[in-house]
């Protein structure tokens, strides 16, 4: 039986040192950075998201950064697509971002859902902005709210603008729907988690950083 490939998972909150690692590893073992962080798909945003630099991106194939435009929204679906064709290209695939719904739509699968109008993403966003994301979590089916942390802003949006478009739960439509599976690779994960306070120091340098960029 022919053993399925491998591909790392490089995960950790913002400033934990993802990007340096997946670097590191994609140096010594000839493997190709993915991205797995939403917002680092987005062009406009390479300063403000603290994207890998011109010279690291430089120095070993990085894929999907700076890909999209802020204006054309990516789905985890779009981008479970997306990151499967570059993971087929590459020797080694890195993947590495702190997007856990793209990590989860690669090793367990992905509902298959209707599409959604984009005023009803529009909309979610917006609502979410005004009133965050624990009042629109009080507003999902108790389905959905049930499997979602009310602090979970990303996850509750996504799931609002389902309901908004469909008139049904998110819960429901993966309950019934179709689904992709697991991909057929074998994953191997790294989550770095450093002291709150490393964090705090890195955050705050990193925003240094941006001022004076």
């Amino acid at each position: 039986m022919t053993q399925r490939p491998l591909a790392l998972l490089v995960a950790g909150p913002t400033a934990s040192g993802k990007s340096a690692l997946a670097l590191a590893l994609a140096e010594r073992f000839g493997g190709t950075v993915i991205n797995a962080d939403s917002m680092q798909l987005y062009r406009e945003l390479r300063v403000l998201t603290a994207r890998p630099s011109l010279a690291e991106e430089a120095a070993v194939p990085h894929r999907l950064y700076g890909v999209r435009s802020a204006a054309e929204p990516a789905s985890v679906a779009w981008w479970r697509e997306a990151a499967l064709a570059e993971m087929a290209a590459s020797p080694l695939p890195i993947l590495c971002g702190g997007t856990g719904l793209y990590f989860l739509s690669l090793t367990e699968g992905l509902s298959t859902l209707p599409p959604v109008p984009a005023a009803a993403r529009v909309q979610a966003r917006a609502e979410l902005a005004e009133h965050g994301p624990a009042a629109l979590h009080a507003r999902l089916d108790a389905e959905t709210a049930a499997g979602l942390r009310p602090g979970d802003s990303q996850r509750i949006a996504r799931a609002y603008e389902v309901l908004l478009g469909t008139g049904r739960g998110l819960a429901a439509w993966q309950r019934e729907g179709a689904h992709t599976g697991p991909a057929p690779w074998r994953f191997a994960a790294i989550r770095l988690d450093p002291p709150r306070e490393v964090l705090r120091a890195a955050i705050a340098a990193r925003f240094d950083a941006m001022l004076d960029g």
